[in-house]
């Protein structure tokens, strides 16, 4: 057994000095290790629990598509191709592919999953993975911001069943978003978290490569996990968490510094996702170590000292509003600084009409809008049979209390049709050279090129209005593609704002966390 930081028991690997002794005695390593079996699931969302809505059902996780598995579910990208690509190099490891949801309609703008709806998927997991044990190893690709009526840690639930199926021996990696929600409680069931260091997060595929690696080692009974856990008691809009600047570019190297130095070490930094009202919300370090406690304690320490230290510029920001990014963006274009790209980065439903009223009152041209959440305007749209080349006279967005007002937009349908992976998608052209796309749920459009519908093509236009806070510098910034870029401000402290003490919490004590209250350790 391997005492974690925080004083309880959890199941352990077998020391590295036993391992030792047994392979020594002639027990098989290398090639002449008997194979292993990795069984392989994923389930993993992002939820906004104040966003409207309604909860999250059965039927939102099947619209897209049915649960996947076999060789659809390991070749998929990120998290679980990195996993599978180093695991096949490996050569001496059998993958058991568990039938996994993919994907849920609405994204991380839809609310709580109820109960029964978590429940359903997962125990389809456990009880396919009762089939086919025994297996020697578990990657649970997860995001950390799932949340659930009743379960107040579902990524810890979900580590505690998978436990108490696989049995103590059997070690258990995870792989996760940055913006997850986690604390002690998932290490107490599990052995490894793999933590994306970089948002956007282009890291997810190494993740998923250092999980492999790990739990192989673990299986082999070369490794120890062994745990800490800190909470810093820092929460952040995620706006602010852009990995691209300091001070969060520097806790993030970091723990790459700690994992450098210290052989087997490994860091993992949640910076959270305050947009789920649950009770491990905020910013969260767990290190794993090959059997050292005091190795392990010292580096949570240190990063949880260093995060308190760099708090106030990691937690704290403002961004210009709409009226006064709209002079921005047109002295922007006076000066030739073109394409400009603005995130609209508080609009979690997807539906705020803000930007756009204020970029038509100040007369900015050649602006491509996308998206505007409406499905109201597309059933209308359906219900016309109305075909590309009609004119176009609706009112658009504004549906929700951050949405602002619904906005007449008057112009020629020049898209009608699949889209984003929508059955249903629309472009109107209007005004000044404009473009808006309309789509029935929240979209974060994160390249120019991802605009190419019908005769669209993105280098018409000057100003590219999109729905994300910090994943559209993939396309736009980080590319050298736009020459300006801005986020902005909602007008008002709505779900998805730096404002998060206007969010009506039930689970999360805000004067608990900084930076609107101190946390109890720091008293």
């Amino acid at each position: 057994m391997t005492t974690d930081s925080k004083g309880s028991k959890k199941p352990g690997r077998a020391s590295a000095a036993i391992a030792a002794i047994l392979l020594a005695c002639g027990a098989p390593s290398g090639d002449d290790a008997a194979p292993l079996r990795f069984a392989v699931a994923s389930y993993q969302h992002e939820t906004c629990t104040f966003c409207p809505g309604g909860d999250t059902e059965i039927d939102d996780w099947l619209r897209y598509s049915e649960p996947v598995s076999g060789d659809v579910l390991l070749g998929a990208g990120g998290y679980i191709g990195g996993f599978v690509k180093r695991v096949r190099e490996f050569g001496d490891v059998e993958l058991v592919p568990l039938t996994s949801p993919v994907g849920v309609f609405g994204g991380s703008s839809r609310s709580w999953n109820t109960r029964a709806t978590f429940e359903h998927f997962l125990d389809a997991m456990l009880a396919e993975l009762e089939e086919q044990l025994p297996v020697d190893g578990v990657l649970l690709a997860l995001h950390g911001a799932m949340a659930v009526r009743e379960v107040p840690r579902p990524e810890a639930e979900i580590a505690r069943r998978f436990r108490e199926l696989v049995g103590p021996d059997v070690p258990i990696a995870a792989t996760f978003d940055l913006h997850g929600n986690e604390d002690g409680e998932f290490l107490e069931h599990a052995d490894f978290s793999f933590v994306t260091k970089r948002f956007p997060h282009y890291d997810s595929y190494i993740q998923g490569e250092r999980a492999a690696r790990a739990l192989r080692l673990a299986a082999r009974g070369e490794y120890d996990p062994t745990t800490a856990t800190r909470k810093p008691g820092i929460i952040t809009a995620t706006v602010l968490q852009w990995t691209g600047q300091s001070p969060a570019m520097d806790i993030m190297e970091r723990a790459r510094r700690w994992e450098a130095r210290e052989h087997d070490a490994y860091v993992s930094v949640f910076f959270g996702y305050p947009w789920s009202d649950v009770p491990d919300v905020g910013a969260t370090i767990q290190v794993m170590t090959n059997g050292d406690q005091a190795l392990a304690d010292e580096i949570a320490d240190d990063m949880d000292d260093f995060m308190w230290r760099v708090r106030e510029d990691f937690a704290l920001g403002s961004y210009p509003r709409p009226t006064q990014a709209a002079q921005t963006v047109a002295a922007a274009i006076a000066r030739g600084e073109t394409p400009v790209a603005v995130g609209d980065y508080s609009d979690r439903p997807g539906d705020a009409t803000h930007i756009l009223s204020a970029f038509e009152a100040a007369g900015i041209g050649k602006v491509l809008y996308g998206t505007i959440t409406s499905p109201a305007t597309l059933e209308a749209l359906a219900a016309a049979d109305a075909q590309p080349g009609d004119p176009f006279d609706h009112e658009i967005g504004g549906f929700t209390p951050s949405g602002g007002s619904p906005h007449r937009v008057t112009g020629t349908l020049v898209y009608f049709g699949e889209g984003f992976g929508y059955d249903r998608i629309a472009a109107i052209s209007f005004g000044n050279g404009n473009v808006v796309f309309l789509t029935p749920a929240y979209e974060q459009v994160l390249y120019p090129d991802a605009f190419r519908f019908g005769t669209i093509d993105p280098a018409d236009y000057d100003v590219f209005v999109v729905k994300s806070r910090v994943h559209f510098r993939r396309g736009f910034d980080e590319t050298g593609y736009a020459r300006t870029i801005l986020v902005v401000e909602a007008p008002g402290p709505f779900v998805g704002t730096t404002f998060l003490d206007a969010l009506p919490y039930e689970n999360v004590d805000l004067s608990g966390l900084y930076p609107y209250g101190t946390p109890e350790k720091r008293r």
